[in-house]
């Protein structure tokens, strides 16, 4: 049997991802550029780094606290490097409309109750409950992939991220 050694990178320590021609072996495919994409973002930008007809990962750099944001439908958040707390409000009212596709930043924390907090590292993700409002906070910068549909907060940068040669 083959051994295989996994390497997984981080915001400090990457290899930039490239094209190998192989032979379908899924142990061969990481997320070849998910850090060096956080690595040049602002905080909290999310750029899409997979994309699947209407369904995205964005890379997310977690620095500080970010806005509050909301979906009309379930979200994840993959933590893939650094500690990020995630908190959660069940606000009064729906804050977006059922047929908005996508995250939609929020002006400030809204009106609710407060669900409580998760505090996730390196491999735990969280579930971001259809028409929660929620924030990351990290003291430290990490990274985060979040599994959502595309929509108004999704960045794409094929032209900067993607391997032309």
């Amino acid at each position: 049997m083959s051994k295989y050694h996994t390497v997984f990178g981080s915001l400090e320590h990457y290899e930039k991802g490239g094209v190998e021609v192989i032979d379908d072996d899924p142990k061969h495919y990481v997320f070849s550029n998910v850090f060096e994409v956080a690595s040049k973002s602002k905080p909290y930008e999310r750029v899409c780094v997979g994309k699947n007809l209407r369904y995205v990962i964005e890379a997310v750099r977690a620095e500080g606290n970010s806005p509050w944001y909301a979906a009309a439908h379930d979200e994840a958040a993959l933590i893939m490097d650094g500690e990020v707390e995630v908190h959660l409000i069940k606000p009064d009212q729906p804050l977006v409309p059922e047929s908005k596709e996508g995250a939609v930043k929020l002006n400030g924390e809204p009106a609710g109750r407060k669900m409580g907090w998760v505090k996730g590292g390196r491999g735990h993700m969280a579930l971001l409950p259809k028409g929660a409002a929620y924030q990351f906070r990290s003291p430290k910068p990490g990274v985060l992939l979040i599994q959502t549909i595309q929509g108004e907060c999704t960045i794409e940068r094929w032209g900067e991220i993607c391997q032309t040669k």
